[in-house]
């Protein structure tokens, strides 16, 4: 039995002769996706995700906040640092 927190994970949806899927009711209201909104597919390993573009920023802003290894630096931070140095050895080789 359900508890009213519990939201299920599955739904049957078909595909119409136009290739259109409609998202039922449940899952827009679960992942708060609005008329005419953007979302994201992707296919891995034969499956199709969906996720609203509002939450795949957030899942990557999430990402990016965080070491990827404890006592590391950000991801972000490491991305900053390796531009810096690509655009110093830019500069360097510009000079000559």
């Amino acid at each position: 039995m359900k508890t009213p927190t519990s939201s299920p994970r599955s739904f049957n949806a078909k595909i119409n002769e136009n290739g259109r899927i409609v998202i039922p009711m449940a899952v827009r209201q679960q992942l708060g996706l609005k008329p005419g909104e953007a979302v994201i597919m992707k296919i891995d390993d034969g499956v199709l995700q969906l996720e609203s573009h509002h939450a795949h920023i957030r899942r990557i802003q999430q990402e990016f906040s965080k070491p990827t290894e404890p006592g590391q630096m950000l991801a972000s931070e490491q991305l900053i640092e390796d531009r810096q140095e690509e655009a110093t050895r830019e500069m360097e080789e510009w000079l000559g």
